[in-house]
């Protein structure tokens, strides 16, 4: 079986001799790049604690302005304001808590968003392993495939066919690599990234839960 050397052509002809398994690798190829797309503009430092956000929230702890706070935090999308936001809340609700509680309560709300954000780039490590499973599924097809032949009673028909059934073997295996080895290492800079949000969020939101500790006041109705 021969492809054309290039052109639009002959890459359908080739991704067409992957078989069936080259459907789903397809749909996983655009999940792939629609993830690192998202990614790219989403899990950025800044989405942790702006320079704005920080700046409001030190001035308000300074003040005691809790309930001020509250409102700017329910109006930023930073990961600091959402926890901080969680824990005035409790604040709120519970005047009476003691320092113990309200740490307990900002390391839990942190655990959980940076259990989150972990979550979130895990879809390209399960991309990245499904991908090749698939290439290697799609191998196993093309060398069943192959296997028939010998079955064939038109001897001259042969070669094609057995060409054809290896062709579908290498191809699949190849393109479960292609897209199995970007997602992984996607994951892997990703992941780092992530970690270091990770750490800017702790810094921040441990920054801003000592200010409110040192200074703190009861709400204001």
């Amino acid at each position: 079986m021969t492809f054309p050397s290039s052109g639009p052509d002959s890459l359908a002809k080739l991704l067409s001799a992957g078989g069936v398994v080259m459907i789903p690798l397809a749909l996983l190829s655009v999940i792939t790049l629609a993830l690192i797309l998202v990614y790219l503009c989403t899990l950025r430092r800044g989405a942790v604690a702006g320079r704005r956000y920080m700046t409001t929230a030190e001035t308000l702890l300074t003040k005691g302005d809790l309930m001020g706070l509250m409102a700017v935090s329910s109006r930023h999308r930073d990961i600091a304001a959402v926890i901080m936001n969680r824990v005035l809340a409790f604040v709120a609700e519970n005047p009476s808590a003691s320092d113990e509680q309200i740490r307990e309560i900002a390391q839990t709300e942190g655990a959980r968003e940076a259990s989150v954000l972990n979550q979130r780039i895990a879809w390209l490590a399960d991309i990245a392993t499904i991908a090749p499973m698939l290439g290697l599924l799609g191998t196993v097809f093309g060398m069943i495939r192959s296997f028939s032949v010998m079955a064939n009673d038109v001897a001259a028909s042969r070669p094609m066919l057995l060409a054809e059934g290896v062709a579908e073997a290498l191809v699949a295996t190849a393109a479960g690599l292609v897209i199995g080895i970007p997602a992984m290492a996607a994951y892997a800079w990703f992941r780092g990234r992530v970690q270091g949000m990770i750490s800017e969020m702790e810094g921040a939101t441990s920054l801003l839960l000592v200010k409110l500790l040192i200074g703190r006041i009861k709400p204001r109705s």
